[in-house]
């Protein structure tokens, strides 16, 4: 028997431990079923649920739900990621509350302290993602710093460094001077900032003149070798061959003559520090200049720097050296400006150009076949516009920097001789074998201190997760996967890379044949939430609150393509009551004794409600099935919506109500009993992959099912076969025109009336007739009548016309004119003092210019609802 109420918090967990007991989360690589494969975005081991995941995760869930009751062997692949910087970060908070540094502990120690927290706190994201609902393959979990992968992780590096496709290069990076490491340019944020432009005077060699450079760095020309005017300049035509004296450091270093200098900007001359600047650094070997690292690793100034500001803050010798260049008689102005700074997404601070040995990957080459493979329709973005902004990163892609400077991550394995000779293989043993051949003697070596880039073992998702290197049978029947869920902020992180591993590893394979770009989660107006605003939505709080279906509801029914959500909490709770309307319809079939389609054996179907219920149902079916295969979750779950509280609940139950209540027509009584049951329980079924908690729930409480829903295949159109032909929509119509009229004219809810038919065909005429019951109680009606000739003294009559039809309720005491006109001109002369007030709010221009926006919208809003409603009541007036 179902409780009186739902309540989502009491069947959660129950229903999720039923799931996994019965094993439905499972896939089987031996199944003869055809594979379905979906790889779970590994979510960081520090993470916790935030709203993006919500909706990445119920659109994944949706679909594997959805494949798995179209009878496909499915993977939904789970897993986490070792997130390099962000665990590094939390372990190292943790151990300074203690007052001690990872220095202290040294790496080995370190790194197992590390694995213990990640065994305490790391699953805390997967048991989020099981209380969403979630039903990945859990029995085959991975962690990307697990065994196999870092198996995988290490013959990669080898084999790409064998293939001459990695390589070692002293480059300039993003240094992050707070947590020590190079970051990749996707790991760079540039903010917008209050700044200057400092002018300095750089006197020229053996000559009373100078020239003027500019700059918002004025701490690294302690490092600059050179200055550049641009060869058309014709101000500095007259330099060729000359030099200055660089200002404080008293180097003298040439004037080069290069495109890089703009005419028009500034000064025209531009100071060149190679080690500390992307442009300056290409000019630097275009000139062969010297290049000279002024910069400590936190972002202090060395001993290049000279003694007068070695071991000062970089911005503490930015003020030194503006102030000596003023004693100088050197300075010549500074100016105000906004400009972009580049800094660190997760440390905040602000990064430098720092020259150093890293590792490179060449993945201009690895672009290649992967842009190839989306321009030929092997993988397709959904919406298809994405691949625009694919195509855009990888054909300008630069090489990717995949060390890092931490202990936490796949140590590169790089070990260096006595010379430096490097030797990269998958282990020590073999790097010492490979050095003592080469030395021809034993030697001892040094392994890379460096770990790889996070995004390196990610790349490998698709493939590494099913055991590659080895030939398994995972790997054999689930790469390629079907489709990739994620956001278009990682389609440079994460997809392309995966796009150039898998192609390169996998004989040209791509890892994914279609890869679905969801939208943001915004709130509610639009903006992006932050805890700085105080406007964000965690996930968890809202599904404690309304149940986890409620918010799966939720954002399926907001995730239209291409559009950012624009998500309340409100939206939730209103969801929330969705599924207290299919609890309640449930309550009604079961009060009913409409709990079984087993013992019914129904070949045809006589009633016009239960045709057009069957009718409505089979196209619902259709439009859920298409619309879930074409990622349009809003369209399927709208379509759901509207099919169950409005053509189930709002209308179909009232319609029955009558048979269900006359025990004396045997046969009417057991066709609607089995077409209320068979309906609603297929629907169930078409719901459960959006809502599995409450269908699970209803389908064994109500219906006794006797398989899970989640295991159950999905339901067929019912009647196939049958003519479904019936006239129901018609009667809708006009029901829902009288119950508009009714409210338009103000007419007693418990008074009934007489309704007129005029210019009705035959065949809407014999609808009418062949529905009159449901016409006449549905609408309250006393009598229904139809008319042939012209009806006189029409002012008597309220009129409406509906699909070419005259509807006509006589006036007659129905409605007292006088005092009905009398109540909407008192209602009327209210709502022009309230528009009166708006206005004059509005008029005042003190008002509109210090009111904050979001007042002065509230206002306008509503003027506009008091116009609507005067409309109105001037229109109810003019009909009277």
């Amino acid at each position: 028997m179902m409780d009186k109420r739902f309540d989502s918090k009491s069947i959660e967990i129950k229903w999720y431990e039923k799931w996994l007991k019965s094993g439905a989360f499972a896939s089987n690589s031996s199944s003869p079923k055809k594979p379905y494969v979906i790889m779970m975005p590994p979510p960081n081991v520090t993470g916790s649920l935030h709203i993006g995941h919500a909706l990445t995760f119920t659109i994944q869930d949706i679909l594997i739900r959805f494949h798995r009751m179209q009878g496909f062997d499915v993977l939904w692949q789970p897993g986490t990621d070792h997130a390099g910087i962000a665990t590094q970060m939390v372990v190292e908070r943790e151990l300074a509350k203690s007052d001690i540094t990872r220095h202290h502990l040294g790496r080995e120690q370190f790194i197992k302290k590390v694995w213990e927290w990640k065994e305490q706190s790391g699953d805390r994201i997967t048991n989020q993602l099981r209380a969403m609902g979630a039903s990945p393959d859990w029995e085959k979990e991975r962690f990307t710093m697990d065994e196999g992968l870092s198996k995988a992780v290490n013959y990669v590096f080898v084999k790409l460094y064998k293939d001459g496709l990695i390589y070692r290069d002293k480059r300039l990076v993003n240094w992050d001077p707070q947590l020590l490491t190079a970051i990749s340019d996707l790991e760079v944020e540039q903010r917008e900032m209050n700044g200057h432009f400092w002018f300095f005077k750089y006197p020229i060699q053996n000559s009373d003149e100078f020239l003027t450079i500019a700059t918002t760095r004025p701490e690294t020309m302690l490092g600059d070798t050179a200055v550049a005017v641009n060869p058309n300049d014709e101000r500095y035509k007259h330099l060729h061959g000359k030099k200055v004296l660089l200002p404080i450091v008293n180097r003298v270093i040439p004037i080069i003559f290069d495109d890089y200098s703009d005419p028009t900007k500034g000064t025209g001359a531009v100071k060149i520090t190679p080690a500390h600047d992307f442009n300056d650094f290409e000019v630097g070997k275009r000139h062969k200049l010297n290049i000279i690292n002024i910069l400590n690793a936190d972002a202090t100034i060395n001993e290049n720097g000279t003694k007068e500001f070695e071991g000062l803050d970089r911005f503490e010798a930015r003020k030194k050296i503006i102030n000596k260049l003023k004693e100088l008689n050197l300075f010549v102005k500074e100016e105000s400006i906004i400009h972009t700074v580049p800094h660190g997404d997760r440390s905040n601070v602000v990064v430098e150009p720092w020259l150093m040995d890293q590792w490179y990957v060449d993945a201009k080459k690895l672009a290649v076949p992967a842009i190839r493979a989306v321009e030929e329709g092997r993988t397709n973005f959904i919406p298809r516009n994405w691949d625009k902004t694919y195509f855009e990163w990888m054909r300008n892609i630069q090489p990717w920097c995949v060390s890092r400077q931490l202990w936490w991550g796949h140590r590169i394995p790089a070990w260096f001789g006595p010379d430096n000779k490097v030797f990269v293989e998958s282990c020590e043993k073999d790097a010492l074998e490979a050095a003592e051949i080469f030395y021809g003697k034993k030697v001892e070596l040094t392994q890379d201190e460096d770990v790889l880039d996070t995004w390196f073992s990610s790349a490998l998702w698709p493939f590494s997760t099913l055991g590659w290197p080895e030939t398994t049978n995972d790997l054999k029947k689930y790469y390629p996967t079907s489709v990739l869920v994620t956001g278009f902020d990682i389609i440079f992180f994460w997809v392309a890379r995966m796009m150039m591993m898998g192609i390169h590893f996998m004989d040209r394979e791509v890892p994914f044949k279609e890869v679905y770009i969801h939208a943001l989660v915004r709130d509610d107006k639009g903006q992006k939430m932050s805890k700085s605003k105080g406007n964000v939505l965690d996930p968890l709080d809202l599904s404690f609150k309304y149940g986890a279906d409620s918010l799966r509801f939720t954002l399926a029914a907001m995730a239209a393509q291409g559009r950012d959500i624009k998500l309340s909490e409100e939206r939730v709770a209103g969801y929330r009551n969705f599924s207290t309307k299919i609890w309640n319809g449930c309550k009604f079939l079961e009060f009913n004794n409409c709990v079984s389609d087993v013992d019914r054996k129904i070949k045809k179907i006589d009633l016009e409600v239960n045709k057009w219920i069957v009718n409505q149902y089979n196209d619902l079916n259709t439009r859920v099935k298409s619309s879930i295969k074409e990622y349009k979750f809003n369209d399927a779950a709208e379509a759901l919506y509207q099919f169950i509280w409005k053509d189930y609940c709002d209308w179909y139950i009232e319609f029955i109500k009558p048979i269900l209540n006359n025990k004396d027509n045997f046969e009417e009584l057991e066709e609607t009993k089995f077409i209320a049951t068979k309906v609603m329980k297929n629907v169930l079924l078409m719901l459960h992959p959006i809502m599995p908690y409450v269908t699970e729930e209803i389908l064994e409480n109500l219906f006794k099912s006797s398989k899970l829903a989640i295991s159950s295949d999905w339901p067929e159109p019912l009647f196939k076969k049958l003519s479904l032909t019936n006239g129901i929509d018609l009667v809708i119509k006009v029901i829902s025109l009288i119950r508009s009229i009714r409210v338009e004219k103000n007419i007693p809810t418990n008074s009934k009336i007489n309704l007129i038919f005029k210019n009705t065909n035959k065949r809407k005429q014999d609808t009418i007739k062949n529905n009159i019951n449901l016409i006449m109680n549905l609408a309250k009606l006393n009598d229904l009548t139809f008319a042939s000739e012209e009806i006189l003294g029409q002012e008597n009559f309220i009129i409406s016309t509906l699909d070419e039809m005259v509807l006509m309720i006589p006036i007659e005491g129905l409605i007292d004119t006088k005092s009905e006109k009398n109540r909407l001109n008192k209602e009327l002369a209210n709502i022009n003092n309230e528009i009166d007030l708006i206005n004059n709010r509005l008029n005042n221009k003190m008002f509109v210019d210090k009111a904050p926006p979001k007042v002065v919208q509230e206002v306008k809003n509503k003027q506009d609802v008091f116009n609507q409603r005067k409309s109105e009541i001037e229109k109810a007036l003019l009909n009277l």
